[in-house]
């Protein structure tokens, strides 16, 4: 976020040199990364966090400042030329989806003249890095940048029917954005229509149809708030990013909409504009002020130092918050709307410490006794590995790191392999590359010993040599599977092995070890036949492969039967954090099981149906599962039938019929939508 030092004077009064104001910025935590100086100007470069997107507009940044000098911030009044018409008489605002924009603020400015902006704002746009377009549009981005609220503009007179509409996209429907590309819509998106047509995707973009040009005279001022996931969702989908999305997906200031289309306005009649009469603020469940307890003794005792009260009143009032003292020293503090990233007590005692110097809290080694050290960590989830693949049925196996070379240039792991200077013989002479080769000479040792099925798994190092003749050493997991599976009872007859078990297997790792599912994608190795192998992605980083073992390879070991392999890369997947250890209560209420089956392209994985499946936007939806899966002549060629149980559980109250059979239409939509579902 790019902030300058003369428009921060706009807020508050600034005496500090550049590189003090730096200073301060960084002791707040608002770390400046570049600092550029020009003729005229002071440019920060700051870091800011997803989770306070009030420092994404110079007000926000100045009200940190502000409370670490003890500076008023400045009020200013938004003075406008005022028309004798109503906004109402002027143009419609109808809003048909309240979840998705639950505040929504417009005026009409006329008579304006549309041109180049003038000398400040032109500075005050190039300034933020952006390029300045005309009078009207640099407005909006100027507002955008002051206050982190994001204002939009239509030519009143290309609004057919003098109708706003709030609603989502209907099939088939089109936009052309200002960028000048054509964008589909999809019936999730939310958009901004007059009585025929989108004008502009919500919160995301405007359309050309609509936009500001040399001959616009009458504009209708939007300045809204919508729902966060909703506009990254759609942000995602289109393949776009733009300021606005940044703000409202991040949670942009609810009470800012009225005050941003007011700025807007009283800036715009700068340039010959007058404003209508009344602000529309289409505003239907106002929100209730969020309130958090403090106590000045839970202050003390976290940060282990003595606060004075006044410095906590004086901190948090000047951050924008309500302060109520119940007793002595305990407060109950109203949170801003527009500080997102306030929740709990725990919250306002890190802006308490913030504000009073994280270098003036000593610090205090903790003992070595009270925290496990991270070797045995990585030794007992090694450990705890093991213990999983027993339980799926899996053997541990150790192999010599020695390898045969010229085996492993059959194999072509992509690895160089590193020569040993006293090799024990010439069929050891290179150090592995793969743990995989080892575990194929274990199964074909098994299988000419009359072995039915061979279940086995290493946990061990691999080695190369790197550019510059350095050495590399990798901890990995090499698993393999061929022939029959034991029985589960003495009624259920053996059956062959499949991927389907090694991949069972390596999802139930990941849970074990705290991460996120993994997913499969597509790939061509040289390990596996073409068309039979998979890459392991954890949050789109590769950390293994999965596949069915080549049949060249399997050839050059006399290996007759079909074996599935994968290799895990523990090195890269155990120094990755895993999810956090979430305590959930016993359901008090019961659910609801829905199943659904339907026929989809054959073509379609089942990672991108379970993907779409996760993604589904409705309430209450605990879990699915898909239990059934065929292909058959009788079907419509093609295409596979899933059946797939959803179940539903209210946290509060027990769900009614009616409520659970509307999700499922809802459900059914959207997959017809997303992924053409055809209802068996």
């Amino acid at each position: 976020m790019k902030i300058c030092y003369s428009w921060l004077k706009e807020f508050i009064d600034l005496s500090l040199s550049p590189e003090e104001l730096a200073d301060c910025l960084n002791q707040i935590g608002l770390m400046v990364e570049t600092i550029k100086k020009t003729d005229e100007d002071i440019i920060y470069d700051i870091e800011t966090y997803a989770n306070r997107p009030d420092t994404l507009g110079h007000l926000g940044v100045a009200r940190e400042i502000a409370t670490l000098l003890g500076l008023p911030i400045k009020t200013r009044s938004w003075r406008v030329q005022m028309l004798e018409e109503a906004t109402t008489d002027l143009i419609d605002v109808q809003i048909q989806e309240p979840l998705l924009c639950p505040r929504y603020c417009g005026l009409v400015v006329k008579g304006l003249k549309v041109g180049p902006s003038p000398e400040w704002l032109r500075k005050r746009i190039e300034a933020i890095g952006l390029r300045p377009i005309n009078n009207v549009v640099d407005v909006s981005n100027y507002v955008c940048f002051s206050l982190a609220q994001p204002i939009h503009t239509f030519d009143l007179s290309r609004i057919e029917g003098g109708q706003i509409k709030i609603r989502k996209a209907r099939k088939g429907e089109c936009l052309r954005t200002l960028e000048g590309s054509q964008v589909e819509l999809t019936p999730e998106m939310l958009v901004i229509a007059d009585q025929n047509k989108p004008l502009a995707v919500a919160g995301v973009i405007g359309g050309e149809e609509s936009g500001i040009t040399e001959t616009t005279t009458d504009v209708f001022i939007e300045s809204a708030n919508f729902n966060p996931t909703s506009i990254r969702q759609t942000a995602k989908k289109l393949g776009l990013s733009t300021d606005a999305s940044y703000r409202f997906e991040r949670g942009a200031d609810i009470n800012a909409a009225p005050v941003g289309a007011s700025m807007t306005a009283s800036v715009l009649c700068e340039f010959g504009g007058r404003v209508s009469q009344g602000l529309f603020d289409a505003y239907p469940m106002p929100r209730r002020p969020k309130t958090v307890n403090l106590r000045l003794k839970k202050i003390n005792g976290l940060l282990g130092i003595t606060v004075e009260p006044d410095f906590v009143v004086r901190t948090l009032t000047g951050l924008g918050l309500k302060l109520k003292e119940q007793n002595e020293n305990f407060w109950i503090a109203e949170i801003p709307t527009f500080r997102v990233d306030l929740e709990r007590e725990a919250d306002l005692i890190e802006e308490i410490a913030r504000f009073y110097g994280y270098d003036r809290i000593p610090s205090q080694v903790t003992p070595a006794n009270s925290f496990t050290l991270p070797g045995e960590r990585k030794r007992e989830r090694i450990w705890g590995l093991r213990e999983i693949l027993f339980h799926h049925g899996f053997d541990e196996v150790i192999n010599f790191s020695f390898a045969d070379p010229e085996k492993e240039q059959l194999w072509q792991s992509g690895f160089q392999a590193i020569k040993l200077q006293n090799p024990v013989s010439s069929k050891m002479s290179v150090l592995r590359t793969s743990l995989l080769p080892g575990l194929v000479e274990n199964a074909v040792w098994n299988f000419n010993r009359e072995a039915e099925g061979v279940h086995i798994f290493e946990v061990g190092n691999v080695y190369s040599l790197e550019q510059d003749n350095l050495h590399r050493e990798r901890l990995k997991l090499g698993i393999l599977t061929g022939g029959l599976r034991s029985q589960r009872t003495w009624k259920q007859p053996e059956q062959e092995t499949d991927f389907f078990v090694l991949k069972g297997a390596i999802e139930d790792l990941f849970t074990y070890l705290g991460y996120d599912s993994p997913s499969f994608e597509p790939i061509e190795h040289p390990f596996f036949q073409s068309g039979q192998s998979l890459e392991v992605l954890l949050k789109q980083d590769t950390v293994g492969l999965i596949g069915l073992l080549k049949t060249d390879l399997a050839r050059n070991y006399d290996l007759e039967r079909p074996v599935f392999c994968a290799e895990i890369d523990l090195a890269e997947l155990l120094q990755r954090q895993p999810r956090p250890f979430k305590f959930q209560a016993i359901p008090k209420f019961p659910g609801i099981s829905r199943d659904l089956s339907f026929l989809i392209d054959a073509a379609i994985p089942y990672q991108q149906i379970k993907q779409q499946l996760e993604k589904l936007p409705v309430p209450y939806l605990e879990k699915f599962t898909i239990y059934d899966r065929f292909q058959r002549k009788s079907l419509v060629p093609g295409t596979i039938s899933y059946s797939v149980r959803f179940f539903f559980r209210h946290s509060d109250r027990t769900l009614q019929t009616e409520e659970v059979d509307r999700i499922i239409q809802e459900i059914i939509s959207q997959l017809k939508s997303s992924l053409k579902i055809t209802l068996r």
